[in-house]
């Protein structure tokens, strides 16, 4: 069984403690300064303004055009969640001219792993002219996707829908941004 002194000799090889203020540290390292930057004229011999901006929007292009790695095609960000989402993009509400998914009715679109589609909404008003019929249309718009084996659409009133549910682009839009 080793000693106070044996554990307090190997507490003392295994912590270093900081130099103090005082004492000398080795040289620093030298400041960032403006002066050291390239000037445009140098930046200019090395590509031109075209070549800069043609690498610049290559790689845009490339960034947007990038889709998520391993993602299945049911989860957020694969191939059937997002042609759910597309679809219901193309569904408009028939009083405000704005699609229901940038209006913030949907709240949830789920797909299964057996490719069953489950999406849960909402309406402007319970009193809405098409609260009957919008759910029944989405139904059918979801299992008019190739891939898709079952849609249901469950209709919710908590939370109630309101203005900020909307998208950036529905604001826009409808002149509210």
């Amino acid at each position: 069984m080793p000693n106070h002194e044996d554990m307090a000799q190997k507490d003392e090889k295994e912590f270093i403690a900081a130099p103090s203020p005082a004492e000398q540290v080795a040289e620093k390292p030298p400041r960032a300064r403006v002066s050291d930057a390239p000037l445009p004229e140098e930046e200019s011999a090395q590509e031109s303004a075209g070549e800069k901006l043609g690498r610049k929007r290559d790689y845009l292009e490339g960034f947007l055009a990038k889709k998520p790695e391993g993602v299945a095609a049911g989860e957020p960000g694969g191939e059937l969640h997002q042609a759910v989402i597309d679809a219901l993009k193309d569904i408009y509400d028939p009083e405000i001219p704005v699609n229901i998914y940038d209006l913030g009715l949907i709240y949830n679109v789920e797909v299964a792993e057996d490719a069953d589609v489950k999406v849960i909404m909402t309406l402007t008003t319970p009193h809405c002219p098409v609260a009957e019929s919008m759910p029944n249309d989405i139904e059918m718009r979801v299992l008019g996707l190739p891939g898709v084996r079952d849609a249901e659409v469950m209709v919710t009133w908590d939370p109630p829908w309101d203005p900020s549910k909307m998208s950036d682009e529905a604001r826009l839009e409808l002149g509210m941004l």
